[in-house]
């Protein structure tokens, strides 16, 4: 038998149990393909990152990130815990005050990230996006059928400009950002009949939100659910947080430099409440980075044991 160690913590979260549950396998070493992903199935959470050599020397480590149905180019949540997990084990230089820094490798490009501690001593991680989220209005079925798979009343789903649904994609994964009425969000029950309908018409998984303020939001509740993804609802979404500024951008435009910042608030309704912070970077109007950051709870260190 292969003995590989493994942690899982839970992620955008300070309280064990909330957040986004994640496995960490921190030497992987050895591990092909198709072991990863049966891996990945056995934990059966939203994701497992496994940790290898990096590639290029001056970087921390390469990473590949599986949900129990596929590979990923990129996710969130698994960057902040593979982060947080790297620093525990003290594979990660931090100064006395807990600052450091850090680059993965994934396929979507080298991610870096910035460990920290917030205003109570806990440490935090905080990433720079793989590039800039882009959006676009195409790809999507009309906001009524969004709202019939969501089991919700074509009313809920808000189409005003310039807050309608539109595609966001960053590092290689794209979602379908759909803004609903704040009363909407916890009324959802996805049809699964109507989903796999959506998804073979290709289009991508529903980051559903609420802002707090149409006109100027600092804080955006939300769910996600990516059944196709083995996920059939996801409790805190760092990817799909990293996409929604590309739509965030468009509701609140700029023309000068300046640095937005919102809290994402997703998980509730399952019972596992996740707090994602999201900044954005402008220049002259223009987006020139997004960043996310969170924090996470240590929960549980064994073995796996593979023939």
């Amino acid at each position: 038998m292969r003995q590989y160690h493994f942690l899982t913590c839970d992620v955008f979260t300070d309280t064990a149990f909330g957040g986004n549950p994640l496995a960490v396998v921190p030497e992987a070493e050895g591990l092909d393909d198709r072991t990863m992903q049966t891996v990945a199935r056995e934990f059966n959470l939203s994701e497992t990152i496994f940790v290898l050599p990096p590639k290029d020397p001056a970087h921390t480590a390469s990473v590949r990130i599986f949900t129990p149905a596929r590979e990923l180019p990129f996710a969130g949540h698994p960057t902040v815990g593979c982060a947080l997990t790297l620093a525990a084990l003290g594979r990660v230089e931090r100064d006395e005050d807990g600052r450091g820094a850090l680059t993965l490798e994934m396929k979507a490009g080298a991610v870096p990230v910035a460990l920290d501690r917030d205003g109570s001593g806990r440490p935090t991680a905080t990433f720079t996006a793989p590039g800039i989220p882009s959006l676009s209005t195409e790809g999507l079925p009309p906001a009524r059928a969004i709202a019939r798979m969501l089991g919700l009343e074509p009313g809920d789903v808000v189409t005003r400009e310039p807050l309608s649904p539109a595609v966001c994609t960053v590092g290689g994964v794209a979602f379908a950002v759909v803004p609903v009425a704040p009363d909407a969000l916890s009324r959802i029950r996805l049809n699964s009949a109507l989903y796999e309908e959506y998804k073979q018409a290709g289009a991508p998984d529903p980051y559903v939100v609420a802002l707090d303020d149409p006109q100027r939001p600092s804080a955006v509740h939300a769910r996600m659910f990516a059944p196709a993804m083995g996920i059939p609802e996801d409790p805190a979404t760092g990817s799909a947080a990293t996409a929604l500024a590309a739509w965030l951008d468009r509701v609140q435009p700029g023309t000068g430099r300046e640095t937005l910042a919102w809290t994402i608030i997703q998980g509730a309704d399952m019972g596992r409440p996740s707090t994602i912070g999201l900044e954005l970077d402008r220049e002259d109007g223009a987006m020139t980075a997004v960043r996310i950051g969170g924090s996470a709870v240590m929960i549980s260190d064994g073995t796996l044991a593979l023939p």
